[in-house]
């Protein structure tokens, strides 16, 4: 067994290790983190346009992953569905949504360095967090692009990571099958694993627990003061007009 095939088997337990005792360890004692530390009200205008370009960029990034590493190949030929036509839709779908999440983080990027309040509340973590995760996208967005050129056809990435990948999950990994991969395929799963490790340390945290709080959390009732009687006083109706 090659240096690289050990690398391969061992390097995602020790990734899941770090991010479940992370996620523990911040949840224990850094409550009041956990959150994104929103600057909306620094600058909103182009967290209105950046923001949802990244997100829902990446929701498609994320919902394609779990195709193409999950779902094995034959699943898909007995619905149906042709190698050809499987990796044109995800050549399309990929490249749109790759495009759309690398637009977004370059735009709440270029927002967080030219925005002083912005800029002044970033910490060395969230710049270390932003240069991997857009290292991990661009590198993504390149094996989707790769992929579509005769170099990248010649290799079905289905029958080496995607096999790989469901093999960690049952306790019997394949490290041989990444070997097989070819290189950007290697420098891109290294980089998600990295980014992973960082996950549970910085801002990103915070997709444990959104949305799904929203959903239950009660609404927010804001309430103005009053002055009376020498004191303030607590009303829930707007402050008359005029005299």
């Amino acid at each position: 067994m090659s240096g690289l095939e050990i690398y391969w088997d061992v390097v995602p337990y020790v990734t899941l290790a770090v991010v479940a005792v992370g996620i523990w360890w911040r949840y224990r004692y850094d409550k009041f983190g956990w959150t994104t530390r929103s600057s909306q009200l620094y600058e909103s205008r182009l967290l209105r346009i950046g923001s949802p370009m990244f997100h829902f960029g990446i929701l498609v990034v994320i919902v394609g992953h779990v195709i193409g590493l999950v779902i094995p190949e034959s699943w898909t030929e007995a619905v149906g569905l042709s190698d050809h036509a499987y990796h044109v839709q995800a050549l399309i779908l990929g490249g749109i949504a790759g495009v759309s999440t690398l637009g977004g983080i370059a735009l709440l990027v270029y927002r967080r360095r030219t925005t002083g309040p912005v800029f002044m509340a970033t910490t060395v973590n969230d710049k270390i967090m932003y240069l991997v995760l857009v290292m991990a996208i661009v590198a993504g967005l390149a094996c989707t692009l790769i992929g579509a050129t005769p170099v990248g056809a010649e290799h079905d990435y289905r029958q080496t990571v995607s096999p790989w990948f469901r093999s960690i999950w049952i306790l019997q990994p394949r490290g041989d099958l990444m070997v097989q991969a070819p290189a950007w395929f290697q420098i891109h799963v290294t980089i998600a694993l990295v980014l992973f490790c960082l996950w549970p340390f910085t801002r990103l945290v915070h997709v444990f627990s959104a949305p799904i709080g929203y959903l239950f959390r009660p609404y927010i009732v804001y309430r103005s003061r009053e002055a009376g009687n020498g004191r303030e006083l607590v009303a829930t109706h707007p402050p008359r007009r005029g005299w």
